[in-house]
């Protein structure tokens, strides 16, 4: 069934499943279309792909980003850039990354002022050899070759004149636009030195140290050689295959042979640690961008990310002294507390908003809870349990503690008195207690576990069988009278 663009819900797609899809990046989105659409153009096949892939689009569509096909040769183009792409705004530089959003203005740079003329015959041919993926990365390849010449061209002249270096500026129209040339041109002639050790490189590194550890520098030393200005991109493609990727700051240790802060920012690897340092804080942005939205999907994973980056760098430095990576990391830690305090300290209140005893002129018959606030709650009461985890590390122990300790308090005390309601509730008032009880169960199962959560859904069983049972014996005495 084709996607319905007027949002009509397709089966055989769990609604968890599609709802997260609409928490994803733009970025990712568009990764995962492209990934999808090379496995149907090999002939792989899955159950539900189809409906998978417009899902996808559909939630790309969403996002205001239009999904990309497989034949589009602007992104053939750019398919060298893919591992350094970030989905940031671009007037935030980061060490070995690129901003998606700088893609078009620069493609439309290159076609309209760069090389126009080879620009119309490679998107004619191109558009002619869609159905030939072999001839397609070939004619992209020739074209990439022919933009890097000149560019080199163009930055060089850009350098030392000033006029030259506004008009170009103003014609690539970024707001670091000269920044973003010589970042593309750096990845696409530099495409040798990247393919050599993404070839080299172990898939996945599970932890960089020792042997393991010596390796990996001694081929960023042998295959980056002396293009200082390729190591932070050949960085990021190290940082990509490492389980733990705070662990890429073991490399600026080893090249400097100190601990020491200070003496690993004067060596050529500093920007290992710059670049992890840049990671927390990006992950830092994505979790406040989430939680202002309610998008809760993937603030665990942030904040474990942010957490165990914070905590390598502390213990794998010195960072002692007044150094700005120890200023950069007291920044973060303070900014990781302020975004996470509203939303840990309101959790105990919203719980107990919903499970507090109503007078019966209060709850409309046969109404329930709302299933949005449910899912509202139980999402703040488990990003609660997820902070307390990472508490010290991230400055938020206390508020953390002590939240965790009122939730526990609203829980014991609260459940009992709605077993009871529960038990002695009349029709038109049972359906919304249930739904306060059933809201209960879910919130102790992240709190005190799913043993507790059981038990007490066994309570609340026992509870509404008893209300039940008082109300056929009032009908049967009424029917009586």
């Amino acid at each position: 069934m084709p996607f319905n663009p007027r949002g009509c819900a397709m089966p055989g797609l769990p609604e968890r499943l599609r709802a997260y899809l609409r928490e994803l990046p733009r970025g990712a989105l568009a990764l995962l279309v492209l990934e999808l659409e090379r496995a149907f153009a090999r002939g792989d096949q899955f159950p539900g792909g189809e409906v998978l892939l417009e899902e996808v689009r559909g939630a790309l569509r969403e996002s205001g980003q239009p999904a990309s096909r497989a034949g589009d040769p602007t992104r053939i183009f750019f398919g060298a850039l893919e591992p350094f792409l970030i989905n940031d705004d671009p007037a935030h530089k980061r060490p070995g990354r690129i901003a998606r959003a700088v893609l078009s203005p620069m493609w439309s740079w290159i076609c309209r002022d760069l090389v126009p003329a080879e620009a119309k015959t490679y998107n004619a041919e191109a558009a002619r050899a869609a159905a030939d993926p072999a001839t397609y990365e070939q004619l992209a390849r020739g074209f990439r070759d022919c933009v890097v010449a000149k560019m080199e061209q163009v930055l060089a002249g850009a350098k030392t004149d000033e006029r030259a270096r506004r008009r170009l500026i103003g014609q690539i129209g970024t707001q670091n636009a000269f920044d973003d040339a010589r970042g593309l041109l750096t990845i696409f002639s530099a495409a040798d030195i990247f393919a050599q050790i993404e070839k080299s490189l172990p898939a996945h590194i599970r932890n960089l140290a020792d042997a393991q550890l010596d390796n990996v520098k001694s081929l960023l030393d042998q295959t980056v050689g002396s293009r200082p200005d390729v190591l932070p991109y050949a960085l990021v493609l190290t940082m990509g295959r490492l389980a733990a990727p705070w662990q890429l700051i073991r490399l600026g240790v080893q090249a400097a042979e100190t601990d020491n802060a200070i003496r690993i920012a004067g060596s050529p690897y500093a920007a290992a640690v710059t670049i992890v340092l840049s990671e927390i804080e990006q992950a830092v942005g994505a979790l406040k961008t989430d939680l202002k939205r309610g998008a809760t999907a993937a603030a665990p994973s942030l904040i474990k990310t942010i957490h165990d980056c914070a905590r390598g760098l502390r213990t794998e430095l010195d960072l002692s002294g007044d150094s700005p990576w120890a200023r950069r990391l007291v920044a973060i830690r303070a900014d990781v507390s302020k975004v996470l305090k509203n939303q840990v300290e309101s959790a105990s209140g919203k719980v107990r908003r919903l499970l507090r005893l109503r007078p019966l002129s209060e709850v409309p018959r046969n109404s329930a809870l709302d299933p949005d606030d449910v899912s509202e709650a139980e999402a703040a009461v488990e990003l609660v349990g997820v902070c307390r985890l990472y508490a010290s590390e991230l400055a938020i122990n206390e508020m953390t503690m002590r939240t965790f300790s009122e939730l526990q308090h609203s829980l014991e005390t609260g459940t009992q008195s709605l077993l009871d309601s529960l038990r002695h509730a009349g029709e038109g008032e049972r359906r919304f207690i249930q739904s306060q009880v059933d809201a209960a169960v879910g919130f102790c199962a992240k709190v005190f576990g799913p043993d507790y959560a059981s038990v007490l859904a066994k309570a609340a069983e026992v509870a509404a069988n008893a209300a039940n049972q008082r109300e056929v014996e009032r009908k049967a005495i009424g029917a009586k009278a």
